[in-house]
């Protein structure tokens, strides 16, 4: 029953076909909204997840705390409360997987002719881990580099371009201010982070090294920053609060004493972000959808004016034995054909003006196969749901009444 019955649907779309074209507009303008929008969102969140990707995971920092002079208070980093000492206690506490201070600033580079202003950072091999951050060409320093103060250096991907050219930079001397350092190695790029700078733009170096040479401490061992990675997502907020306790025991803080560091939860932030975009992503396919609802009424208009016209072939078809659930089936199966073909070009010109904004504006844009099997799913709900209507009200028509129908 179902293969003539599928082409009496085709030859009743195509006796009428400027009416079927503008019956299945609306399912193609809704399906290639909803594509678009989806793939326009899904990009985006690409995009937030892979910027958070490059941050590392599970992280955390620990700021020093500011000091007051003459009624003025300086912000975060501004006091030297933080020590080596405290790092390494942190490192002993459970759920912990890395633990890096640091040291960073500003400072002018020179190599050769050239020369460029970046973030210089010192701090321990452990940093590279939590970051998750490898190298392209060379290797690190390690522990012992640290102990003895190496004047040995990592560099990101924008140094090694505006300092060294095509040139390779392992092995070659730069000054940091006026002192030189020996590049051992060159960072993997990580693009932008959230907040939009460079996170190539750096130079790393050993802790002690920055403490010594470059930055000066006003205190032997102090450190502006430590970074730390918990082991697991749910074990954070756990080693967080721990790691307050720890640093409060050490620092000899009183109950009622505000603590004299700051805490900042990386992975929070990024998140937080992540969850935005996701929340745009559905705002835009929930708006995108209110097509769909449009095309689906329109199908569903469309019918009950083809029933309307066809009364008495329905009658005739009665009359020589169809029964009520073959006119609601033949029905039916026309609304849902109308808005597969609809889905189908919809679906197609949908992921055609995905490519071409990628290609036009350079948008992260993402197709996913489970986009489509939604589109073609929502298009048979939206046709079994708007033809049910006009089908069951051409499989109720008396007959007779049907036959006299002028």
């Amino acid at each position: 029953m179902i293969r003539p019955m599928l082409g009496e649907a085709w030859l009743a779309m195509g006796a009428n076909r400027l009416r079927t074209a503008l019956t299945m507009l609306g399912m193609v303008i809704g399906v290639g909204a909803v594509v678009i929008m989806l793939a326009i969102g899904q990009g985006a969140q690409y995009a937030v997840q892979q910027t958070i990707s490059t941050m590392g995971s599970n992280l955390f920092i620990v700021l020093s705390g500011s000091f007051t002079a003459s009624g003025v208070r300086s912000g975060s980093g501004g006091g030297p409360t933080l020590t080596v000492g405290d790092a390494e206690a942190i490192a002993e506490l459970d759920g912990v997987a890395n633990v890096a201070p640091t040291h960073q600033g500003s400072r002018q580079l020179v190599y050769g002719a050239q020369n460029w202003s970046t973030q210089v950072i010192g701090t321990t091999p452990a940093y590279l881990d939590a970051r998750a951050w490898n190298l392209v060409s060379g290797g690190s320093f390690g522990d012992s580099d640290v102990r003895s103060a190496t004047r040995v250096a990592v560099i990101g991907k924008t140094v090694a371009e505006n300092l060294f050219g095509d040139e390779d930079p392992v092995g070659k001397t730069l000054r940091i201010q006026q002192s030189p350092f020996v590049v051992t190695g060159v960072l993997a790029p990580k693009g932008q982070n959230l907040d939009g700078r460079d996170q190539d733009d750096t130079v790393i170096i050993p802790l002690s090294t920055a403490q010594r040479k470059v930055f000066g401490t006003p205190f032997v061992g102090s450190v502006r920053m430590i970074m730390v990675q918990a082991d697991s997502a749910e074990g954070m907020e756990r080693v967080m609060s721990n790691v307050e306790s720890l640093l409060r025991q050490r620092h000899r803080l009183r109950d009622d004493t505000p603590n004299d560091f700051f805490m900042r939860n990386l992975s929070a932030a990024a998140e937080s972000e992540a969850e935005t975009t996701r929340t745009m992503s559905i705002l835009l396919g929930a708006i995108a959808s209110i097509s769909l609802i449009v095309g689906g009424i329109g199908i569903m208009n469309i019918m009950l004016v083809s029933v309307t016209e066809r009364t008495r072939e329905i009658g005739i078809r009665m009359a020589i034995g169809a029964r009520q659930k073959d006119i609601l089936l033949q029905f039916l199966l026309e609304a849902v054909m109308i808005s597969f073909a609809g889905c189908l070009l919809g679906l197609t010109l949908g992921i055609a003006i995905a490519l071409g904004i990628n290609a036009i504006t350079g948008m992260v844009v993402v197709i996913s196969g489970t986009a489509a099997l939604l589109a073609f799913a929502v298009a048979a709900g939206v046709g079994i749901f708007f033809g049910w209507y006009p089908a069951q009200k051409a499989s109720r028509l008396d007959p007779i009444e049907a036959l006299r129908y002028q």
